[in-house]
């Protein structure tokens, strides 16, 4: 069952030097209990893909075009009391860095009932039970105590983990976590992965996690979309994009990230060049000026995302029947079109 369908969805933010089209025309689903991973290097469109999801896409941001349906209901051009009763009940997120967005000269406990004051009826002892019973579920130990304390008291684990105690308050059908384990050591993050991982089965949660790291990919999600240059260069499951990458930026980023293999050293590849200018984006596939298998085509059209195994899609010309021959790459017939 699909509990998010997101379609041609365009958004653009109009500013004084031109629109800068940071989402161009993008389409996904998120199933009922699936963990889906948005990846991509900076300035790819992931957290404006996220944020115009939840409807927080500011002046002189705007979507303008697409669709997103959330649970069957159309959420493009809600008006904002319609979407503000969806965000908190039934979409959360948690945003990228806890400490800008957990306010530091409230405690706590108030902020998390102040969520609940927004969206439920409770009286204050129950809230007041229910932030503990929070607290609890995201494993800060002495909930009674930490509910008057303020966020500067927390660790960057703990902040994380209230952040998330506040988003799953209201028990939302999906949350969305905007880069969880950004500035978090590796234990910390491991930690956070394993509670968002048990959130999911004790909550019946659907999460959508945007991240620029692969390893955080690899070890939670189901199914992956790779962004690049405000479009999805490729998408499938964790299998897929992890053992059997077919687009040159994937194949990039797995060359970019070290590997742990026992007694063998190997030099990273980095991908040479910098992201497409969304002020002015390319006409064709925007990974052309950085990509070792560019073609002519590739910088006169946008390729359509090819179908190259059910679920498995990539947006690359090498897959067209008509394209030379490059090892790693499956040539398919037809294209898949949303």
């Amino acid at each position: 069952m699909k509990i998010l369908e997101v379609k041609n969805l365009h958004t653009s933010f109009f500013t004084h030097m031109g629109e800068v089209q940071a989402v161009r025309g993008i389409s996904f689903d998120v199933e009922k209990g699936d963990i889906l991973g948005i990846v991509g290097e900076s300035g790819s469109g992931k957290s404006v893909t996220s944020l115009s999801i939840m409807g927080l896409v500011d002046q002189p941001g705007k979507i303008t075009e697409g669709s997103i349906l959330f649970d069957g209901r159309e959420l493009v051009n809600l008006s904002h009391h319609e979407l503000s009763e969806i965000r908190g009940n039934d979409i959360s997120m948690i945003f990228q860095d806890p400490m800008t967005s957990l306010n530091p000269v409230f405690r706590i406990g108030n902020q998390i009932k102040e969520i609940l004051k927004t969206h439920t009826n409770m009286t204050k002892e129950e809230m007041n039970e229910r932030a503990i019973e929070l607290l609890k579920l995201v494993n800060i130990p002495e909930p009674e105590t930490r509910i008057r304390q303020y966020p500067h008291q927390f660790s960057g684990g703990m902040r994380q983990r209230a952040m998330i105690a506040m988003a799953i308050s209201c028990n939302p059908k999906l949350l969305i976590a905007d880069e969880p384990t950004t500035a978090l050591d590796v234990t910390i993050q491991a930690q956070i992965i394993d509670l968002l991982k048990s959130l999911k089965d004790k909550q019946d949660l659907s999460i959508m996690i945007i991240t620029h790291d692969l390893g955080v990919i690899a070890e939670i999600c189901n199914k992956v979309i790779v962004m690049y240059g405000g479009l999805v260069m490729e998408q499938g499951t964790v299998l897929d994009i992890f053992d059997h990458p077919e687009h040159p930026y994937t194949k990039g980023l797995h060359q970019s990230v070290p590997k742990n293999v026992t007694g063998e050293k190997k030099r990273l590849i980095p991908i040479d060049g910098t992201p497409p200018d969304l002020l002015e984006p390319p006409t064709g596939c925007p990974f052309y000026p950085r990509c070792q298998h560019a073609m002519e085509v590739c910088r006169q059209k946008q390729p359509p995302l090819y179908e190259i195994a059910k679920g498995h899609l990539a947006a690359c010309w090498l897959h067209d029947q008509s394209a030379p021959e490059v090892e790693g790459y499956t040539k398919v017939k037809g294209e898949y079109h949303e």
